[in-house]
């Protein structure tokens, strides 16, 4: 329960539409199906953020502000938009607007990573890094069932994920009144215990992520289910990368 997008709630919703429905074998959910898709969506998140760091490094700064603040605009538009429309019906549509929202994500991406680059050289590559292993280290303790995604355990992440997006929503309100939450942007001791807390929750959300595909695809979810689940993948993963680059970046500081 703790993605907002892919989430216990959600599926049991869907299981309950799916078991009205009738889907001929070749157009059921796969988990080999979802992953090919999250890697193809990697892949535009990938070229997207690229056009944006190299425009970054040629100077035109004022085109990646744009493109970055448009990009996570947009994106988060699409996000909702694909959040409260899968089954519209059968989430048709939703094999085009999800690529669109990983551009939009690298398009973000790309901007955010070549201002941290600029100011930290070598940061984004030990993110990037850092991103890679613990997604793989999270699906290989998922696959030998090392951590069990029970429903405490996602009760438990879910409580800890909303609890994050309460103090950033409430940072975010600050802003407009010169207010922020220190311990955010802190580097001492505490600060920093804090955002690697945050890089574990955001980690523990893939172990859910890994779950809830795998049950929808033994419960023949629609083909079509594959880019939801790719998504709320690419969501979380997209959540953990910037917290790794926050992370990395506080350490520099000190």
């Amino acid at each position: 329960m703790s993605n907002p997008v892919l989430n216990e709630n959600n599926l049991e919703r869907d299981t309950q539409y799916v078991e009205t429905m009738a889907f001929p074998s070749n157009q059921v959910m796969t988990v080999n199906g979802t992953l090919q898709v999250t890697g193809l969506m990697g892949l535009i998140m990938l070229i997207a953020a690229s056009y944006t760091w190299t425009r970054f490094s040629l100077g035109y700064t004022d085109i990646v502000a744009m493109l970055t603040g448009g990009g996570a605009i947009v994106g988060f538009i699409l996000a909702l938009i694909i959040s409260f429309s899968r089954w519209s019906p059968q989430l048709s549509g939703i094999k085009y607007l999800v690529p669109f929202y990983a551009a939009c994500e690298g398009l973000f991406l790309g901007g955010i990573s070549a201002v941290f680059e600029a100011s930290y050289p070598g940061i984004v590559s030990s993110a990037i890094g850092g991103t890679f292993a613990a997604l793989f280290i999270m699906l290989i303790l998922y696959r030998m069932r090392a951590i069990q995604c029970t429903d405490k355990f996602r009760s438990v992440i879910f409580i800890a994920t909303l609890s994050i997006a309460g103090i950033y929503l409430i940072d975010f309100i600050g802003h407009f009144f010169g207010l922020s939450v220190p311990v955010i942007y802190s580097t001492s001791p505490f600060g920093l215990l804090v955002n690697v807390v945050i890089v574990i929750i955001a980690a523990f959300n893939l172990i859910i992520d890994f779950d809830f595909i795998e049950r929808a695809a033994e419960r023949n979810f629609p083909k079509e289910y594959e880019w939801y689940g790719a998504f709320g993948l690419i969501v979380t993963v997209v959540w953990l990368y910037i917290e790794i680059l926050r992370l990395l970046a506080k350490f520099q500081r000190r």
